[in-house]
């Protein structure tokens, strides 16, 4: 029988709105172990922000975080999928689209998120990246 990726996606839906600075974004990937958040305009999806949208797109550029916000950075209408699509469509999209994760939509709405640490731990459990997947995130704290 075939994977959904209801089985395997990160449920509940870690979101700023498409006004909210950089910092905003930042420091909420940081509250939640995230490295993406989705941009919604209430239940609206509108993109999908990463760490590495933060970094590259307005950081390195020198552009001030604190003004400037989640919309001009994001992945606008990202690829997405359904809770009930295979596990292999994911992989197909991801591989497409050269992305490392897909915001789950049902009617519209953003559900949750499905990443490349999620297919991985669901396609080989005994792998090394498996492994990682399944660790404990990373403090952002320098071993003394």
């Amino acid at each position: 029988m075939a994977q959904l990726v209801r089985d395997v996606m990160t449920p509940g839906v870690v979101a700023v709105s498409p006004d909210a600075s950089l910092v905003e974004a930042a420091q909420l990937m940081r509250a939640q172990d995230v490295g993406g958040l989705v941009v919604a305009d209430g239940d609206r999806l509108v993109g999908v922000v990463t760490d590495r949208d933060i970094a590259l797109r307005a950081v390195a550029d020198g552009a001030d975080p604190l003004t400037v916000d989640a919309a001009a950075v994001c992945t606008p209408d990202p690829v997405c999928v359904a809770p009930d699509d295979e596990v292999t469509a994911a992989v197909d999209l991801m591989r497409r689209h050269a992305v490392r994760r897909l915001p789950v939509v049902e009617d519209g709405r953003p559900l949750g998120m499905v990443g490349i640490g999620d297919l991985t731990v669901s396609r080989d459990p005994r792998s090394g990246l498996a492994d990682i997947g399944r660790a404990e995130p990373h403090t952002g704290t320098r071993p003394g």
